[in-house]
């Protein structure tokens, strides 16, 4: 048997997301050698009873079932796979210790983010729901808002630089933006193919008049930007967080937004979710949050399942996954190193 031919595999959905599994999944899984369980696990008894046979674990969202010591429930278990970028729900370091290789598919979400970020950007720049709520309480002027700041020829900070961040320098490329980015796992190279300058983080917060949020959240990253990065920031500067709540100090942002450290934010994330009714954020004009919604589109459920399918077949071909969060990891299963054949080196970064 080859490395290009599928090998048997069984496969533990543990987290639907309240999402009806396609019939098309587990039709084309069974085609290649793949047995598939769906069972939206709550507890480690869940895993034990529908998982503790599986080779493959896979969540299709943001449960939590693996973390604090759930993992250990299944022992068979020598990759994961979490649908979208986002891997805070996942041991990685536990599984890497184990051996276990950690996928998962960044690209299903970076249209619909990306998208929102730049939604975001320009919400809070031109003060869109704020004058929205003015025009229903019968304030009709244009002078309700104050004047707005441009984008064109301004300068955009992207904390991280992966598929997100990158469809974004796309999209924005008519405003001829000077684009900084900060992101220690890609390349001076791979930044300048895109047009971008490699900067630190504190040049990066200094020098820009928005800043975007597109890095994991980890260890390192938790309050990646604090008092100390906030202030530093422009007073007329707009951040703008899609990725992670966590990777800001939420109550130094507060404490920013209200003294006018920085002129305003748009938050599709926040630190506790959902907040409480009270929060103070809700308070502020100068903010617009959505709820957790940046990867949400019409078509975007359909690519995530496809992009799934394709990283829980590579690994029944025992390829290295396209996208692997922890390519230091010795597996337990031999994979295929071959890029030609899809799968990643194993010194391959991380990408969000």
């Amino acid at each position: 048997m080859t490395n290009d031919e599928p090998q048997h595999l069984k496969v533990a959905l543990i987290d639907l997301d309240g999402q009806p599994v396609p019939e098309w999944v587990p039709e084309g899984l069974r085609r290649e050698q793949i047995e598939l369980t769906a069972y939206d696990c709550k507890t480690r008894d869940d895993l034990v009873r529908h998982a503790a046979g599986a080779d493959v674990l896979w969540l299709f969202g943001g449960s939590r079932i693996l973390m604090d010591g759930n993992l250990a429930a299944v022992e068979r278990c020598w990759a994961i796979v979490r649908t979208g970028s986002g891997t805070d729900n996942v041991p990685v370091d536990e599984a890497t210790r184990r051996g276990i290789v950690v996928a998962n598919t960044p690209a299903a979400f970076s249209d619909a983010v990306s998208d929102h970020a730049i939604a975001l950007m320009f919400a809070v720049v031109r003060r869109i729901t704020a004058l929205d709520r003015a025009v229903r309480l019968g304030r009709w002027s244009q002078f309700e808002a104050g004047p707005s700041n441009a984008f064109m020829g301004r300068t955009l900070g992207l904390i991280g630089f992966g598929h997100i961040a990158r469809q974004l320098v796309r999209k924005l490329s008519g405003f001829e933006m000077r684009v900084l980015a900060f992101d220690p796992h890609v390349g001076d190279d791979t930044l300048a193919l895109h047009g971008v300058e490699p900067v630190g983080l504190s040049a990066l917060v200094a020098a820009s008049d928005f800043v975007s949020l597109h890095c994991p959240l980890t260890r390192e990253t938790r309050h990646l930007l604090g008092e100390e990065e906030l202030r530093s920031m422009k007073r007329t500067a707009v951040l703008v967080n899609t990725s992670r709540g966590a990777i800001v100090d939420e109550r130094a942002l507060l404490r920013a937004l209200t003294d006018g450290w920085i002129a305003g934010a748009g938050l599709d994330v926040l630190e506790d979710e959902p907040p409480a009714v009270n929060h103070p954020l809700f308070q502020l004009e100068n903010v617009v949050l959505t709820p957790h919604v940046a990867g949400f589109s019409a078509d975007g459920v359909e690519l995530r399942w496809r992009l799934s399918f394709e990283t829980v077949t590579a690994l029944a071909r025992r390829q290295w996954p396209a996208s692997c969060v922890n390519p230091q990891v010795c597996p337990i299963q031999e994979l295929n190193r071959d890029t030609s054949r899809g799968g990643l080196p194993p010194q391959r970064k991380r990408e969000t």
